[in-house]
């Protein structure tokens, strides 16, 4: 092949490297303006903000509501036992549904400290420090807290507590925002407790226990 020749495809060859390059250089260097794209996907695509005017629905409105009956995912709750602590209409369940474990209890009390013992005290008999201010200050509108070792409190269904945690009662507010179904069950087994604790006799003993004390 004459040398000419080569010398005109070796040209050609480097002059079809240069759009090669530019676009190299165009998606790579910074710039103000967005990087050219050759296959752009759906990578610059047009979209609505959310409060902004949409012709494309009859209402013109962009954000949609949630069709009725819309249930995030993981959020289906369908067990009202442990969701709600109900176990048929309106009835509570007597017990907690769920496994009573050490690491439970623990939860349940650090839980139980935050929330609850600022009124009900830390021992749960409704001698908290919220309490003693209100008693200190003596201006009549107080409730005292409910006494959680307390008969009547003890002979409530497991459900019952946990309804009172999630949704409050009488003047105690609702901590439903604050703890989670686990969360509440944690705590209920934490009263569960601490009724025990304080209602208990030498028969809730073990054999080897009780023989120790007698010695």
């Amino acid at each position: 092949m004459p040398r000419p020749i080569i010398y005109v495809l070796l040209v050609l060859v480097a002059v079809s490297l240069v759009p090669m390059g530019l676009l190299y250089r165009a998606n790579h260097l910074p710039k103000n303006q967005p990087r050219l794209q050759v296959v752009p996907d759906m990578d610059q695509q047009f979209y609505y903000k959310a409060q902004t005017e949409n012709p494309f629905f009859a209402d013109g409105v962009t954000m949609r509501k949630p069709p009725a009956g819309t249930v995030a995912r993981g959020m289906l709750a369908a067990d009202d036992a442990y969701f709600r602590g109900i176990a048929r209409d309106t009835i509570f369940v007597a017990e907690i549904p769920a496994t009573v474990t050490r690491p439970m209890l623990d939860r349940g009390r650090e839980r139980f400290n935050i929330y609850c013992a600022p009124c009900h005290g830390q021992s749960g008999n409704g001698n908290g420090m919220v309490h003693a201010r209100a008693q200190a200050l003596g201006e009549g509108t107080w409730t005292p807290p409910t006494d959680l070792t307390s008969q009547t409190v003890v002979d409530r269904p497991a459900g019952h507590i946990y309804n009172t945690i999630a949704n409050g009662i009488r003047t105690m507010p609702s901590y439903g925002a604050q703890l989670s179904p686990e969360d509440r069950w944690a705590v209920t087994a934490y009263v569960r407790a601490l009724q025990l604790s304080r209602n208990a006799t030498p028969a809730d003993l073990p054999v080897e226990t009780r023989a120790a004390l007698g010695q």
